[in-house]
């Protein structure tokens, strides 16, 4: 498959006024690496024709795809449609399919009115998506020797959109098959990972490896090109073993998105059960585990215990021993790891304490964090400093993903405790 170079173009005012994060964009390049096409630029315009088509003619000559999200909604500045249609010479015709689609989808959800009909109105010769998750319909076609991608801009709709009718459009372009998997990696950032392979990165041709960063983890795109899935994963599978013994027991899994994701199985297979007592995340490893389908086999439940008041009165923790130590230290979080599995039953207890900011306590600074984990027979904590000037969102995400990195960790028979 030749370098397909790619523009996003995100089409609403409200992205612009920064009503709404444009995380279409962020979504779909991630789609896009996994299959080897190049994003080389965001555009961002509001619901203006006339910007719009300038945004159209500038992509037009820089781009071999051009994507769009938003504007193909029933309502006056949804105009997409209109514009793209126009910037290829393409007539607007109504697709009766999607007329009937989007009379069965709006006379049973909501007030029906004639403009909803718009939305059915598709560029000539396009292939249509059907949506699945809304009413507006997306689209592509080529046309001047430029692949266009019309999606829906709300993320519940362009996001399923994109994996269910983007990416195998994108597919049929070529021949070859273009196969990606991700190495997870925990434990060390973007920068270490890049050093430990940037020679070899750059001499190669394919596959290719790049890594990413994440908030709170990163990880190794390894990307083949070749006739068949079949070729390309022998071309690859000797590049990941080599990249999993280099990265040893940062790995934390193969083409996950997180490490709960890693985990779970780990749990389920095991048949073992874990239970939370968090402070500082207010929750989030709790949330984290339930938002994967099928927890209940290995999440037994918890408690969020903010104040001291409740540390002491839902798990018993003495408050003297709180009091004396303080909220934020090594002997409450191992306490709330060993009272969490004591009283709900669970196999491994985990604990959490520590500061999320902007405000210290008087004695730490805003970072500080310990992680506990009980289990039969011992409890291991971790002492954490992610930062005075981290935000509260990463030091609660990055407080989880150091629970979930000590269950990963004992469950494989790996060493728990922090490297120096």
């Amino acid at each position: 498959m030749r370098a397909y170079n790619t523009e996003i173009i995100s089409v609403g005012t409200e992205l612009l006024l920064g009503h709404i994060t444009n995380t279409d964009a962020r979504d779909i390049s991630e789609m896009l690496s996994k299959i080897g096409i190049n994003v080389k630029y965001h555009t961002v315009v509001g619901d203006n024709p006339e910007r719009l088509r300038a945004c159209v003619q500038t992509a037009k000559g820089r781009a071999d795809i051009i994507i769009t999200t938003g504007g193909l909604g029933p309502t006056c500045d949804d105009l997409t449609k209109q514009v793209l249609a126009e910037a290829f010479g393409l007539p607007l015709v109504r697709n009766e399919d999607e007329v009937r689609g989007l009379y069965d989808y709006i006379r049973n959800r909501r007030v029906f009115t004639q403009n909803n009909f718009s939305q059915a109105m598709l560029p000539e010769g396009c292939t249509v998506f059907h949506n699945l998750w809304g009413t507006a319909p997306g689209c592509a076609f080529t046309a001047e020797g430029k692949t266009v991608i019309m999606m829906p801009g709300p993320p519940v709709e362009c996001v399923p959109m994109f994996r269910a009718y983007g990416i195998p459009y994108l597919r049929a372009l070529s021949d070859e098959e273009i196969v990606s998997h991700s190495v997870r990696i925990f434990g060390i950032g973007e920068s270490t990972v890049d050093d430990m392979f940037a020679d070899e990165m750059n001499s190669m041709v394919n596959p290719t490896m790049a890594p990413y960063a994440k908030e709170c983890d990163c990880l190794l795109q390894i990307t083949a090109k070749a006739a068949s899935e079949a070729e390309a994963e022998a071309m690859m599978a000797p590049v990941i073993s080599h990249v999993r013994e280099r990265l040893g027991d940062y790995v934390y899994g193969m083409d996950v998105e997180c490490l709960e994701e890693a985990v779970f199985p780990l749990l389920k297979e095991r048949g073992l059960t874990f239970a939370a007592a968090e402070s500082c995340t207010g929750g989030e490893i709790a949330k984290r585990m339930t938002d994967i389908p099928g927890a209940s086999a290995v999440f037994v439940g918890g408690a969020v215990v903010y104040t001291n008041e409740a540390k002491a009165r839902l798990l018993d923790l003495d408050p003297d021993m709180i009091e004396e130590k303080g909220a934020v230290s090594f002997e409450v979080a191992k306490a709330l790891a060993e009272r969490v599995r004591e009283k709900t039953g669970a196999d491994i207890g985990i604990g959490v304490t520590g500061l999320a900011g902007p405000d210290g306590d008087g004695v730490h600074e805003v970072g500080t964090v310990y992680v506990s984990m009980a289990v039969e027979g011992r409890t291991f904590v971790r002492s954490l400093s992610l930062g005075p000037k981290r935000t509260r969102s990463f030091i609660r995400r990055m407080s989880g993903n150091h629970a979930y990195d000590m269950m990963r960790r004992w469950l494989t028979g790996l060493e728990v405790e922090l490297r120096p």
